[in-house]
């Protein structure tokens, strides 16, 4: 049951208890236009959203849990790479640049690559140049990835990040390139609302990266897998993320540590590339 049909069916109880709309959204504890949107697929509930609507209607303990099942089935989304390539790289980077203007809290842990609202042009390419894009698409999706960095400097955000310390080492260019891009990493960490944070190898940990994930506020988390990108909005699979990830922020490096770790980095591919000239 996807979002529309989901949305239908809970106006279908509604209708059928003969209960109001506005009596609903009141029980429901949301306005009459949240839950106008919910019944016709323009929002999608959380799974918190459709209990309270089932509770409201005043559905049986049968019918709240079939329901309460497929609100929780869609609660995650998964889209395939193969999806996303067919609709274009770049129409996927607009869609994160959506998202992305209408949060106020951003935090992204990286186990993989530098995050992409913090990368050079250089290592955008380098990302995007793996994919087997035409020249053409190569250039609407770095252009895409790289107008998404506006958003770095809306002061008005809280962007954190949480980085692993090997994605700084992972050789996807040449060593001046790699130190240029660090280079970024240290001019960003300055701006007053960018925080960079770097999780380093000799730490302690009690905890494994898995993989990478995006939080939005703390409504929606996107994680990124070898097949697929899963879209997730259960409050309780939400707070899974944000565990974790305050769990990297801890163990990770901040401040003037950080930028020493990162200057210290930077020196090694600057060192390197001076050998190799």
């Amino acid at each position: 049951m996807n979002r529309t049909q989901l949305g239908t069916a809970l106006r279908e109880l509604r209708q059928a208890s003969g209960k109001e709309a506005k009596a609903v959204a009141r029980g429901a504890v949301m306005s009459p236009s949240k839950l106008s949107k919910i019944e016709t697929g323009k929002v999608s509930p959380t799974v918190v959203d459709v209990e309270r609507i089932l509770t409201a209607i005043g559905v049986s303990e049968e019918a709240k849990s079939e329901y309460m099942a497929a609100a929780r089935a869609a609660a995650t989304e998964t889209t395939a790479w193969r999806l996303i390539r067919r609709l274009g790289y770049h129409r996927k980077q607009q869609q994160i640049k959506a998202l992305d203007d209408s949060v106020r809290l951003l935090r992204i842990f990286q186990p993989s690559i530098v995050p992409g609202l913090l990368q050079t042009p250089e290592y955008v390419r380098a990302v995007f140049g793996r994919k087997d894009l035409g020249e053409e698409q190569l250039s609407r999706a770095i252009a895409a990835r790289l107008a998404r960095q506006e958003s770095l400097y809306d002061a008005t955000k809280s962007l954190r990040f949480v980085i692993t310390e090997p994605v700084l080492r992972w050789r996807l260019m040449p060593p001046a390139m790699i130190a240029g891009q660090l280079d970024r990493l240290l001019s960003l960490s300055r701006l007053s609302h960018v925080d960079i944070r770097i999780v380093p190898l000799d730490a302690p940990q009690v905890d494994v990266p898995a993989h990478s994930f995006v939080i939005r506020d703390d409504r929606m988390v996107t994680v990124e897998t070898v097949h697929a990108e899963l879209t997730v909005t259960d409050p309780r699979d939400v707070e899974v993320y944000v565990r974790k990830f305050d769990g990297f922020a801890t163990a990770a490096a901040s401040g003037d540590d950080m930028r020493r770790l990162l200057e210290g980095i930077r020196d090694e591919f600057l060192r390197q590339q001076e050998t190799a000239g």
